[in-house]
């Protein structure tokens, strides 16, 4: 659902920018409070792997196409303000370096895609875990539910964002049911790979999803005829290194990326077919993109004339600079963490299963 450059007139554009400003410097700070040593690495890791996802259109309906928003997936993952920071840096660095999605757009993108996406996800999901068995198969379930709900979400926001400043006099009412139509399918397959996602991670390591954490059941003892909570032991040793889930989140993402991406439908998302239908799609209509001429742009490397290693190139690049700049920026966040927050969260981290 990248909304491209003249889709929204300037004022509102610049509006949305201020909003996503303000909630990207909400969400450093919030971050600061998710992130650790541990978990900041993996915070690019999600962010790229959203990257590599977002290259695999799939078929939703005839002629139309959809793809991984992310918002909901990252903030289970790794919490709602690294959640919006992750989709943030995907958005920017699709902008700049493959020519998806406005730059005058980039506020809209951020908030639509990314803020609206990661809030109502998290909610939601919050939200179900309250009433759902806590087990680690209700994290699963509120993550499809969560991840379904958000892109019909990420639809009805941008409506409301085009009903203000939208460059084309299309009917609200159409363009509404038009779009939260398509997204409801394209939910589905979000919820689908999202839910796939953290089961996946939960099932191997629980304790680097920060949507689970509090979830664990104290253990019952009967002790006199009365059942009462078992006191936790403590477990010496270190901490488990997230090392091997990096690095096959990391090489899952390149393969994506790089070979899965080429068999990706080639049909217009959502947004895309329904500007094109319904005509709102005018308002971009002779607009090159800012960085039209990256050696990038549009997700192929620029002189080489053989679709498939072009297209996976693009790929496996774009992965490799989203970890890095993912990475770079949320270790720097973490690194503002003062030293008492340090010894707080030192203080109440609870020992993994083992």
């Amino acid at each position: 659902m990248h909304v491209p450059d003249g889709f929204i007139n300037a004022p509102v554009s610049v509006a949305a920018g201020v909003v996503a400003a303000g909630a990207v410097a909400v969400s450093l700070k919030g971050a600061r409070r998710e992130l650790d040593e541990r978990t900041a690495p993996l915070a690019g890791l999600v962010a790229a792997f959203i990257f590599a996802v977002q290259m695999l259109n799939f078929p939703v309906a005839a002629g139309t196409s959809g793809h991984l928003l992310g918002g909901a997936l990252a903030a289970i993952l790794v919490g709602p303000f690294t959640g919006v920071l992750c989709i943030s840096v995907v958005l920017l660095l699709q902008g700049v370096l493959f020519a998806d999605g406005g730059l005058t757009a980039l506020g809209v993108n951020i908030t639509v895609m990314g803020v609206v996406t990661a809030v109502v996800a998290y909610a939601l999901f919050r939200g179900l875990l309250t009433v759902l068995p806590k087990k680690r198969r209700s994290v699963t379930v509120a993550s499809f539910v969560a991840a379904l709900v958000s892109v019909p979400a990420s639809a009805a926001a941008f409506v409301l964002v085009y009903a203000v400043g939208g460059t084309t006099d299309v009917p609200l009412g159409t363009v509404f049911t038009a779009m939260v139509g398509v997204h409801t399918l394209i939910g589905l397959g979000e919820a689908a790979i999202t839910a796939a996602t953290v089961g996946a991670v939960i099932a191997v390591r629980p304790d680097l999803v920060h949507g689970a954490r509090g979830l664990a059941t104290p253990l019952k003892l009967r002790v006199g005829g009365e059942l009462v909570d078992a006191q936790p032991a403590v477990i010496e040793g270190p901490v488990r290194s997230p090392r091997k889930v990096w690095i096959g989140g990391l090489v899952a993402s390149l393969i994506l990326a790089g070979f899965v991406s080429f068999y990706a439908s080639a049909s217009p998302d959502g947004l895309e077919k329904v500007a094109a239908d319904k005509g709102f799609d005018k308002g971009a209509e002779g607009k090159e993109h800012a960085t039209a001429d990256s050696p990038l742009a549009d997700y192929g490397v620029k002189d080489v004339d053989n679709a498939r290693l072009s297209g996976g190139l693009a790929g496996v690049i774009g992965v490799g600079a989203t970890v890095l700049v993912g990475t770079g920026v949320f270790v720097v966040v973490r690194k503002r963490r003062t030293s008492s927050e340090t010894a707080a969260s030192a203080d109440t981290r609870t020992p993994e299963a083992v």
